[in-house]
């Protein structure tokens, strides 16, 4: 018999289905047992005479089992639908209980005891839900991308130069010579701009940052794209957009989005506000004091409190910060022709917490010259990457989304490991 799905069942009254899948939770009572059934698409009912249970009994939770049943309109039973007259197999048992009770709305254990068993806790049916998100959210950037004339690239994440700087980055012996695992696939992009004009990537990024916090990784993935010929960041900014209401878009019509307890984004429409560095530093003194206005930088309670005003003035989840120092951005970045100190890029605040960082890079090759000497930056290990701009690149830019702390805003995840299938931070290796 051809397998069907939890989710055909409504559609299956009446006829006889085979449905294969793990023994979710059981509940005996005195006439019969409920037994549920998880699969790819969701859960199914079945319900067997406690007589018949036969060696159900003896089948932990998880067990991977085959039911061939009738299916029964039954109001009262999950989707409408319950299995009866129902053969149960057992494919592959369980050979021990699991170490928390997957049936349960939420799991009842610490992050560290879900991240250890992440094999078996990922089975959960809301966590599971979440990375079917991020799978949507990942499928809506391509497509998008792909409408507006971008090629999607595979480039190195093993370097022979450190994108942005030596500090935090990981260190490998590549044969005997000194190489690192890729911060971002920055440098590369830019160069391929030169190819194809318009560029995105979708991949893992490493950084060494020794940091503990419920907002920070060593490795994620980083949703990134680079276009040319642009008049400034403000073009990249209006990508940005698209793609985001896209992946907003993408999360709102998916199945799981409920299951999930999805929290979608108010106001996902272009233009998403925005202010400008400096305009946020004032706004943010009578809260944090004077001393605020001399910050290079945002911090993650300047960025929350921006995130909450951006709601009450233009009832937005999205903010745009634009403007940043540049002596604080990459070496690569474009400054602002009006404001030399200053940098035409951006981040992207959703809800308070930076996902997106960007703006416009410099494309001159004498530019990067002064821009390289003007930090004491050694241009040689760069050679590969500085010839691309003797040979007219034109003005470009572009930004790098966050997959992870996307997902985490959308399902109000409190911890970014939450949003990670096996996550590696400064203490976890495995699972």
């Amino acid at each position: 018999m051809e397998r069907s799905y939890a989710e055909e069942l409504p559609k299956r009254a009446g006829e006889r289905v085979r449905l294969d899948g793990w023994l979710q939770h059981r509940r005996e009572l005195s006439n019969v047992t409920f037994v549920i059934l998880r699969d790819a698409t969701g859960t199914a009912q079945i319900a067997v005479p406690s007589g018949d249970a036969g060696g159900l009994a003896a089948l932990h939770n998880e067990s991977a089992i085959e039911v061939v049943g009738t299916a029964v309109a039954d109001e009262r039973a999950p989707g409408g639908v319950e299995l009866r007259d129902a053969v149960i197999t057992a494919i592959a048992p369980a050979t021990a209980a699991p170490p928390f009770e997957l049936g349960r709305p939420s799991l009842e254990a610490a992050l560290p005891t879900l991240l250890d068993h992440a094999a078996v806790a990922l089975r959960h049916p809301p966590r599971r839900a979440a990375f079917r998100l991020m799978d949507a959210s990942v499928a809506a950037f391509r497509a998008h991308l792909c409408t507006q004339r971008f090629t999607e690239v595979f480039t190195p994440k093993i370097v022979a130069t450190a994108t942005e700087s030596g500090a935090n980055c990981f260190r490998l012996d590549y044969f005997g010579r000194l190489a690192y695992l890729a911060q971002s696939p920055q440098l590369y992009k830019q160069m391929l701009v030169g190819v194809f004009e318009r560029v995105f990537e979708v991949a893992p990024v490493f950084r060494a940052e020794p940091h503990d916090t419920p907002r920070h990784l060593n490795e994620y993935v980083s949703l990134d794209a680079e276009m040319g010929f642009i008049t400034d960041h403000k073009d990249v900014m209006a990508v940005l957009e698209g793609a985001v209401t896209a992946m907003t878009r993408a999360v709102a019509d998916h199945a799981d989005a409920r299951i999930a307890g999805a929290l979608l984004p108010i106001r996902c429409a272009a233009p998403f506000p925005s202010v400008r560095f400096t305009d946020a530093l004032e706004l943010l003194v009578p809260e944090f004091g004077d001393e605020v206005r001399s910050e290079p930088d945002l911090s993650p309670a300047h960025e929350r409190w921006l995130g909450e005003w951006a709601l009450r003035e233009y009832a937005s989840d999205f903010l745009f910060v634009t403007g940043f120092p540049l002596a604080k951005r990459p070496f690569y970045t474009h400054p602002d022709p009006d404001r030399p100190a200053f940098s035409s890029s951006f981040d992207l605040l959703f809800r308070g917490l930076e996902v997106v960082t960007g703006g416009q890079r410099l494309h001159r090759p004498e530019d990067y010259d002064a821009a390289l000497a003007a930090r004491s930056i050694d241009p040689a290990p760069f050679a590969g990457y500085l010839e691309a701009f003797r040979f007219g690149m034109p003005p470009h830019g572009g930004f790098a989304l966050g997959l992870e702390r996307w997902i985490q805003q959308i399902v109000g995840a409190k911890n970014l490991r939450e949003t990670v299938l096996f996550p590696r931070d400064i203490n976890r290796m495995t699972p």
